[in-house]
């Protein structure tokens, strides 16, 4: 008979009320380390042992499917960071190349955020890389994956009535760790035509470099034409890009910087046009490899909102193919016109993958989430729900086709979520727990103990180190009747299978 299988015939308890209680050796064992524990159960007392036995192969088979793992891992959970302020991780990036940093910011309410500081995973030690001023705020911090070099959203200094932050009053900017303080522009910005290419208009968001730590993505909202639009744009480094100082709000930047989608405030019902775009990803270490077997070197995974024929709003799948050369103006000019937002450069191709308006619960659904892909492209993971109305990671090839439901969880998917650097696992938030899940079969393995709901992980981010090894959330931690988010780390370590 199959280990996994016997700790159920020797670990059935009863209450002595007609009440049975399936549990696993490692609860058994030790009463104060909880892994899983399957429901009560009632049964008359006149049922034959042997039926009360395969109810209970049916419980750890179910157990079985929905949280071990091929590979299973010892897992060591602790916390980093102490100080009495939240410490917010991004839902990327927060790790530094050497994976022995975090990168994170001190928002409480809104975007408030005074710094932008580093922990040491090992140690504890805090750094400060940057320090706004002149009553701009900062935070959403993200790190190269090659250079201890940091990108984060800076809002407006010396704000006034017409320009406080806002999500076309902001901009991205950029910190190397050798010269903390110092900040460079990442984007430029120029609000008065002719407008110049390689410069935006409006606020970026949520800056996360590629893989190779070159290109970076975010969201953009324009300042000057329908700013509720939101699209997805890059910034690819050039030589720098100067604007004239003919408003007080335009700067340099020292990258090109260009739209990557095309969004219409009043998208066709039942089309593919989107009237936002956000919540993108990089496709893949070196993008993927189409149907025709050509490799598509720079892509963008995004959510688009689309409306239905029956005038819903969904929230599907697209994905933004990128030429290497994005300095060349489409049908429209890519920095655009006094009445025109900016338009993506030549060669963009824009594409609706997913179509599930016909689904019982249609459209991604879940807790905020970016779209993440695995490290070789093939696929792009997201979250919807399944026709029992639970949230599930699902997959879906770059080059379109059915979705596949990877999890088949009797609990929601609670957080945004990151793959291992191998692709072999994503990992993220479940029942109020860190779980890692299987890319291949999506069956889990609970690494944290069950907490209550005010201690519980949170949704925001789940983010796996560069080798793989450790996995960075937070957690509400209560100091004297004050509670702040705090930044934890469960470190892994891979056990030897047992036959």
């Amino acid at each position: 008979m199959p280990s996994v299988i016997w700790p159920v015939l020797t670990n059935i308890v009863a209450d002595g009320n007609g009440n049975y209680e399936l549990m696993d050796n490692a609860t058994t064992n030790n009463p104060e380390r909880f892994y899983h524990r399957a429901p009560m159960i009632k049964i008359a007392a006149k049922i034959p042992l042997r039926s009360l036995v395969w109810l209970g192969l049916t419980f750890m088979s179910l157990s079985c499917r929905t949280e071990s793992s091929p590979t299973n891992f010892h897992a060591r959970e602790h916390q980093v960071t102490h100080a009495r302020h939240n410490h917010l991780l991004t839902n990327a990036g927060v790790w530094s190349p050497d994976g022995e940093w975090l990168v994170y910011d001190l928002r409480s309410d809104g975007f408030d955020s005074p710094r932008i500081e580093a922990v040491n995973v090992r140690t504890g030690e805090v750094k400060t890389l940057y320090e706004s001023k002149n009553g701009a705020f900062c935070g959403v911090v993200t790190c190269s994956p090659r250079e201890r070099k940091i990108v984060f959203i800076l809002g407006p200094e010396y704000p006034t009535p017409d320009w406080q932050y806002d999500f076309s009053h902001r901009q991205g900017v950029i910190v190397d760790w050798a010269k903390p303080g110092v900040a460079v522009n990442l984007d430029a910005r120029d609000l008065t035509p002719p407008f110049t290419p390689g410069a935006l208009r409006g606020g970026s968001h949520v800056h996360v470099w590629d893989a190779h730590g070159e290109w970076v993505s975010y969201t953009y909202n324009d300042a000057l034409v329908e700013s509720d639009l939101r699209d997805i744009a890059v910034s690819v480094p050039r030589p720098h890009v100067r604007v004239p100082k003919d408003h007080p709000r335009n700067h340099d930047g020292e990258y090109f910087s260009v739209l990557a989608s095309h969004t219409t405030a009043k998208p066709a019902p039942g089309s593919d046009e989107i009237k936002r775009a956000c919540e993108e990803g990089w496709v893949g270490k070196n993008g993927y490899v189409r149907a025709n077997g050509t490799r598509q070197k720079r892509a963008l995974a995004f959510q688009g909102s689309v409306v239905t024929a029956k005038g819903e709003t969904l929230s599907e799948v697209f994905i933004a193919d990128l030429p290497e050369d994005l300095t060349h103006s489409g049908e429209t000019p890519i920095a655009g016109t006094a009445t025109t937002r900016p338009s993506p450069p030549r060669g963009v191709v824009q594409r609706r993958l997913t179509f599930t308006a016909e689904r019982k619960f249609p459209g991604l659904q879940g807790p905020r989430h970016w779209l993440r892909c695995s490290p070789d492209g093939s696929h792009i993971a997201f979250l919807m729900k399944d026709d029992a109305g639970i949230v599930q990671l699902w997959t879906i090839s770059p080059n379109g086709g059915v979705p596949a439901q990877l999890t088949p969880n009797p609990w929601p998917i609670a957080s945004a979520f990151t793959w291992s650097p191998d692709g072999r696992h994503l990992t993220h938030v479940m029942d109020n727990c860190v779980f890692l899940t299987d890319a291949a079969t999506g069956q889990n393995q609970r690494l944290t103990e069950r907490t209550p709901d005010e201690t519980a992980p949170l949704s925001e981010a789940c983010v796996f180190s560069p080798d793989g090894k450790k996995i960075a959330f937070m957690r509400r931690i209560n100091f004297d009747g004050s509670k702040f988010s705090q930044i934890c780390v469960v470190s892994l370590k891979a056990e030897r299978p047992t036959e």
